[in-house]
């Protein structure tokens, strides 16, 4: 099949919806094969049927994955590996937020948060580059946040946590540098987005107020759809991206240039 991303083998985690699920049907309507990843086993089962009558059997694979749990991320990665044929992308979407105050926070909901956006990353990168070795060119594509780079008074584990991605991204990028390995890391900091992760705010004020609340804090005047992250993605999975390493892209609509 032709594409942007031909050949390509992808691990998505987080890929039962939002970001992941947007990601997903881009870089397999692209012509790259997509193992799903999730928590969510039904979700990403679903969603691999989706894509396999769209695309072709052998698209798209499921597999459940808790991304704080190492030895789900080795077997989960030596499945995606068998199914496909090997792994050439690693795209960690998988993410929560947690809200409270630094002194209000409990160290439980800290930990968490740390856990599954961070150490998510570090095993995923760790575990994959075994077998994206053997598949390159490849790409890591970490998802982080605006927030990993401008701070909120009320969401400290968010901020900390994404700004670890955001630096973790860069020391991958360095370490495959250093031996060698055309493999790329990078990552990808959102605003608002309307994916479940601004549900909570949704159901406390209703969709219309919710939305334009948030929108008031983007210069471009609105939240982001799904598909403007995973087109960033799919730039990033892409060969187009082979002289990029160890960057940010900031979709935000404009508010890291205030």
């Amino acid at each position: 099949m032709a594409g942007r991303v031909a050949g390509k083998k992808a691990f998505i985690t987080g890929a039962a919806q939002g970001l992941g699920a947007a990601a997903a049907k881009k870089l397999a309507a692209e012509g790259a094969k997509v193992a799903l990843a999730d928590i969510n086993v039904k979700g990403v089962e679903a969603l691999a049927g989706e894509l396999n009558k769209a695309h072709g059997a052998g698209t798209a694979f499921a597999f459940a994955l808790d991304v704080t749990q190492e030895d789900q991320w080795i077997a989960a990665l030596k499945a995606a590996n068998d199914a496909m044929g090997g792994v050439s992308v690693l795209l960690n979407n998988a993410g929560i937020s947690r809200g409270g105050g630094l002194e209000d926070m409990a160290l439980d909901t800290w930990r968490t948060v740390m856990s599954v956006n961070v150490d998510s990353v570090f095993l995923g990168a760790k575990h994959a580059l075994k077998y994206m070795r053997d598949n390159q060119p490849g790409s890591i594509i970490n998802i982080s946040s605006i927030a990993g780079l401008i701070a909120s008074h009320n969401n400290p584990s968010y901020n900390a946590s994404k700004a670890a991605v955001w630096l973790l991204s860069k020391s991958i990028a360095l370490h495959c540098a250093k031996h060698k390995l055309a493999i790329r890391s990078n990552s990808i900091h959102p605003t608002f987005i309307d994916t479940p992760i601004l549900d909570p705010l949704r159901q406390m004020l209703g969709k219309e107020e919710a939305e334009a609340k948030l929108a008031r804090q983007i210069p471009i005047g609105h939240i982001g759809e799904p598909d403007d992250i995973a087109n960033a993605v799919l730039y990033l999975a892409s060969d187009e991206s082979k002289f990029m390493t160890g960057a940010e892209l900031r979709l935000d609509g404009g508010i890291s240039a205030m």
